[in-house]
């Protein structure tokens, strides 16, 4: 906000060449000629590359056959609007937009498919017409018990959870510079997670990982779409690499829309069965997702929404069954919540459903089916393994925030009175999946007392800095400001796998734990053995000095130790040099956190016109232990304005042929804080006994709670003109003819 921050834009370095990257403008079609000639001529033009000029080989992803692989440049084939096929580098970036709107490529169209449940039927057009079909990857599970009982009451729907931009900021960029000394590059790049980015770019170019130094500057924002490792990213370190000379390149904002992987894209068919007293009987989903032109790791999405369908419920049988589908679109991956969100907006969805079938209050029905908190460790039948959760909990405290009854009775009356706006009350409760991979940590006290801490962690926004130095004040009792956070640079941290999935408080900061501990139990080692003492024997002041058990006059500091630890012939027998200790810190699927809450949103909706209008949302989150409110508060915040986003504003949408039709932000709808409003937010804490610190992950929840609270609120104060459903987002004109619908 103080134009402080230095972006990867604001790395300056002497001499560096402008890439601009050559753009399909067809959806699918064959590749003929590719005329270079006008702009290799052009003043400034160091080189214009397509995809035989670079020695590359195709992005293979583990989850889906590699006949769907991507090419770094299309050599054959484009498959989506917005696809790379040949980079301008020049010495100005003027001169390679001039150059590269002289490249001159000869298409042969193809026919598109934009539409994923189109993309299934027989007869449609094959983007990979080797492989048969356009369906990269197909799962069907199953829960290991069988059907208790067949349903006496059933709900069907048909959920659309639209496609969305991430939006950040920031668009995606890289400047990539020959290091002389490894034989390989320095790069800056705007990521969420610098190894792994040292790791994919190493592998394309053939070097070894220690030869890639990545450093991931301040960033600006990154939601899920700043994960993946982008062609874009690898064609520029390859051709710094080759010409021996620093490239850089940035996304324009028209460029970003297209080429940035998008977000959510799923069509949910779901059957929710019940007994007629409300008690779930079992669930079954058909999910098809929508993958884009290249299916890949964004197929793992899918998983994780089969994984949590079952929510916050207790539901004895389930049947899941995945199409993963390739359509002529931007690929997908993943954005804030990642599968989350899609199986929370589902199982809610249906709940309410469920609900208005019974004549039931959506309250009633949901108490009637939680899990109850005596039953955690609780393994769903989704084989999730819930650590802890006190469901009701979270719901009470936001129907009291709230005022339910009260709102139940305004919205008969306005029903009664025939009123023109009506109300609407929309509920959600979720549980979510966090803790994802391995971190590592190193903390070590200097001979001035100051301390430094390395973490695998690599904010974006998230005030780890803040956090981090707080943990190791508080273990170590020195002051805060007296310690230095280092990140997001692959050459000074340990491997750690990044900022995302809401993992980063419970693994990167339970690792920065650890290490502190580690360090505190070596000062007081240490301290022993200088005053001749048992290590029993040392205690630590407030001050943060270490002394003598009722021995006042005996103390040492922090940087007296640490000096003392730099002098092998002053350590005790067995110790390394260094005040200094290492942690690492990770999880398997089997111990990795659920935060959980409850969400209602208070909604007004003009049955003339179908508006819209946002009254309240109140979102009531449980992360376990909580370290520092004001951060955890700025997560709830920004997750419930992209939650409510997605329910009620966005959408990226395309026409019959592939063409993206909202790819700026003229048309795009992403609210501003303009559109929104004050959100009233609460916790609980309902530590994890998974890690140390007590931690589940909060920078997701307000997503995932928040979208089907919206989106049930609209619909709730419609149903009864005989409204069942309306897919998101709930624009006026959706929401007006699904009133003119059931009207007519």
């Amino acid at each position: 906000m103080t134009g402080a921050a230095k972006y990867t834009e604001d790395v300056s370095v002497e001499g560096a060449l402008h890439a601009v990257f050559v753009r399909s403008f067809m959806a699918h079609a064959r590749i003929g000629d590719i005329d270079f000639g006008s702009a290799v001529g052009m003043p400034g033009v160091v080189g214009v590359f397509g995809a035989g000029d670079l020695d590359l080989g195709p992005e293979n992803s583990d989850e889906v056959p590699d006949v769907f692989a991507r090419p770094m440049l299309a050599n054959e084939t484009v498959r989506f609007v917005g696809e790379p096929i040949a980079v301008v580098v020049a010495d100005t970036l003027a001169e390679a937009m001039d150059a590269a709107a002289l490249v001159l490529v000869d298409y042969d169209p193809l026919p598109v498919v934009v539409d994923p449940e189109e993309a299934l039927a027989r007869g449609a057009p094959l983007l990979f017409p080797e492989h048969g079909s356009n369906v990269a990857v197909e799962r069907n599970f199953t829960s290991r018990a069988p059907r208790e009982r067949e349903p006496e009451v059933v709900v069907t729907g048909r959920f659309l959870n639209q496609r969305l931009s991430a939006v950040p900021m920031e668009t995606n960029g890289a400047l990539a510079v020959p290091d002389p000394d490894t034989g390989g590059l320095k790069m800056w790049i705007p990521c969420q997670a610098p190894h792994w980015m040292s790791r994919e770019i190493s592998k394309a170019l053939g070097l070894e990982e220690k030869q890639v130094h990545v450093v991931a500057p301040a960033v600006g924002g990154g939601f899920g779409a700043k994960i993946a490792t982008y062609p874009e990213q690898i064609v520029v370190a390859a051709i710094a690499h080759r010409l021996g000379r620093p490239v850089r390149y940035l996304e324009a904002r028209s460029e970003s829309m297209v080429a940035m992987t998008q977000g959510r894209g799923q069509v949910q068919h779901v059957r929710l069965g019940a007994t007629k007293e409300g008690m779930i009987t079992d669930l079954e989903v058909t999910n098809i997702a929508d993958q884009g032109a290249y299916p890949g790791e964004g197929s793992s999405l899918s998983t994780l929404t089969r994984q949590m369908a079952s929510g916050v419920y207790r539901i004895p049988y389930i049947h899941y069954r995945t199409f993963c589908v390739a359509t002529n679109t931007t690929p997908t991956f993943a954005y804030r919540g990642a599968g989350r969100p899609e199986a929370a907006a589902l199982i809610e969805r249906a709940m309410d459903m469920l609900a208005q079938e019974l004549l039931m209050d959506p309250v009633e029905l949901r108490r009637k089916n939680f899990i109850p908190k005596e039953a955690f460790p609780y393994k769903t039948a989704s084989r999730a393994r819930y650590d802890i959760g006190d469901y009701e909990a979270t719901l009470d405290k936001a129907l009291e925030m709230a005022g339910y009854e009260k709102l139940r009775k305004q919205q008969q009356e306005r029903r009664a009175a025939g009123d023109v706006k009506q109300l609407g009350i929309g509920l959600s409760c979720y549980v979510e999946l966090t803790g994802f991979g391995t971190d590592s940590s190193t903390v070590e006290v200097h001979e001035d007392g100051s301390v430094s801490a390395t973490t695998g962690t690599s904010p974006h926004g998230q005030g780890h800095e803040t956090a981090w130095a707080q943990l190791v004040s508080a273990r170590l009792n020195i002051p805060h400001e007296r310690v230095q956070i280092v990140h997001s640079d692959t050459r000074l941290t340990a491997k750690g796998d990044g900022t995302m999935g809401s993992r980063s408080l419970q693994i990167g900061g339970s690792a920065v734990h650890g290490a502190s501990v580690g360090v505190l139990e070596k000062a007081k080692l240490l301290a022993s053995h200088l005053f001749e003492v048992s290590v029993e024997d040392i205690v630590q002041h407030d001050d943060g000095r270490f002394g003598i058990a009722g021995v006042p006059d005996s103390v040492v500091g922090w940087g007296e130790l640490a000096s003392a630890a730099s002098d092998p012939a002053r350590l005790p027998e067995g110790m390394d040099p260094g005040l200094s200790a290492k942690d690492k810190f990770g999880y398997d699927d089997n111990t990795m956190s659920y935060p959980f809450g409850a969400h209602i949103a208070v909604a007004e909706v003009d049955t003339e016109t179908g508006q819209v209008k946002l009254l309240r949302h109140i979102a009531v989150d449980d992360c376990g232990r909580i370290l520092n409110p004001m951060l955890v508060e700025g997560q709830v915040h920004g997750g419930v304005a992209q939650g409510v986003a997605q329910a009620l504003f966005e959408e990226v949408v395309y026409d019959e042929d592939g063409n993206p039709l909202n790819a700026n932000l003229a048309s795009y709808d992403m609210p501003t804080a303009a559109e929104l409003i004050n959100f009233e937010t609460a916790h609980t804490e309902t530590p994890s006994p998974l890690n140390p610190l007590g931690a589940k992950g909060i920078g997701e929840s307000g997503t995932i709670g928040s979208t089907p609270a919206v989106q049930n609120a609209v619909i709730d104060a419609v149903n009864h003109l005989g409204v069942r459903h309306i897919d998101m987002p709930l624009k006026p004109e959706r929401v007006w003819r699904a009133i003119r619908r059931t009207a007519g």
